[in-house]
């Protein structure tokens, strides 16, 4: 390059503005991969710590960052909860497409710990992550965040029995006047009825119906609604709550799919049959969680403040909460 006639050298320097170098950080593993992007353990090598970099996808985007990766990082930089994962920064590479979000490590997630764990949880040790889980979720209400995409993986577990609400690629900011928005959200498993009917107004009540299927998948120890097609999803709910109609439901009639979609015949709830060994406040709290009518579901205060959580035997101390070999690293280490 020359300036006014005389040659002038310059080493090409990656502007980073007010975000991390990604070489700042060593890698150790993979340990998770999401719909929006791959999640590895590295090393900070200025702090020492051992921290999450999610590597956000871009391999499909032609107008710059995608929009669900500029919302998790908004949401998640203004959000300070102990049950909340925690994003400290943003790393960038020397391309345009290497984007990462810098988060705290947790060892564990609830998904794999289910899958390889043989033992299931105790009923003070469900209480424990059901506390925990609802906290954060009241934490993420009060603050007019919609998470829309709760589920076993997206709940992390630290070796002080720390959980965390992660993944919020979903997220949404609630507006008022309230603005449609789209149903296809939420893995199929833990997606509400409503959503599953095609409700574009709905609210925060879908986060409680995934918060029920938690629950239940915790003290079953396996998914309790495992469909593999939205009509699969649907007769489940139908096998387990009755079938659906007005009385129950005001409004269910006039939801976009309701007269499209056939629904088995079933006049009676299941949920005692499923359920036969717990508690009757165990039993009514998974009930208020999943009730067809968002109206009337249990909101995360009032799921919070049920008599479950004040019955014998309490909830168990996080710090007392069984833990595991970091299975994850240890499944990651043999694809690698």
């Amino acid at each position: 390059m020359s300036v006014r006639g005389k040659k002038v050298s310059f080493k090409e320097k990656p502007f980073y503005g007010e975000c991390r170098d990604v070489e700042d950080f060593q890698k150790l593993n993979r340990v998770g991969e999401g719909t929006y992007g791959v999640v590895y353990r590295v090393i900070d090598t200025k702090s020492g710590q051992v921290v999450a970099l999610k590597k956000i996808r871009m391999e499909r985007e032609t107008d710059g960052m995608p929009i669900s990766s500029l919302r998790e990082i908004s949401i998640l930089k203004r959000m300070q909860h102990p049950n909340i994962v925690n994003v400290t920064d943003v790393a960038v590479g020397p391309k345009l497409e290497s984007i990462f979000l810098v988060m705290e490590y947790c060892e564990q997630d609830l998904g794999t710990l289910l899958d390889m764990v043989p033992t299931p949880y105790s009923a003070s040790e469900v209480k424990c992550l059901m506390h925990q889980l609802l906290k954060g979720l009241e934490y993420c209400h009060d603050h007019s965040i919609i998470h829309r995409d709760l589920k076993m993986s997206n709940l992390l577990l630290t070796s002080t029995g720390l959980l965390k609400i992660a993944d919020f690629g979903m997220a949404r900011t609630l507006s008022l006047p309230s603005k449609p928005m789209t149903p296809n959200v939420v893995t199929l498993w833990y997606r509400s009825p409503e959503l599953l009917f095609g409700e574009t107004n709905y609210t925060t009540a879908v986060d409680l119906w995934s918060a029920g299927c938690i629950m239940g998948e915790l003290l079953q120890h396996k998914p309790i609604l495992p469909g593999n097609t939205e009509q699969a999803e649907l007769d489940m709910i139908v096998k387990l709550l009755g079938t659906p109609n007005e009385s129950i439901w005001p409004g269910f009639s006039k939801l976009p799919l309701a007269k499209s979609l056939v629904l088995p015949k079933q006049d009676y709830n299941n949920i005692k049959i499923v359920f036969p060994r717990h508690s009757d406040h165990t039993i009514h709290l998974i009930a208020g969680l999943l009730t067809y009518n968002p109206r009337s579901r249990l909101t995360v205060r009032q799921a919070l403040n049920h008599p479950y959580f004040f019955e014998s035997p309490r909830a168990q101390d996080p710090l007392l909460l069984p833990t595991y070999p970091e299975i994850r690293n240890h499944l990651s280490d043999k694809e690698q």
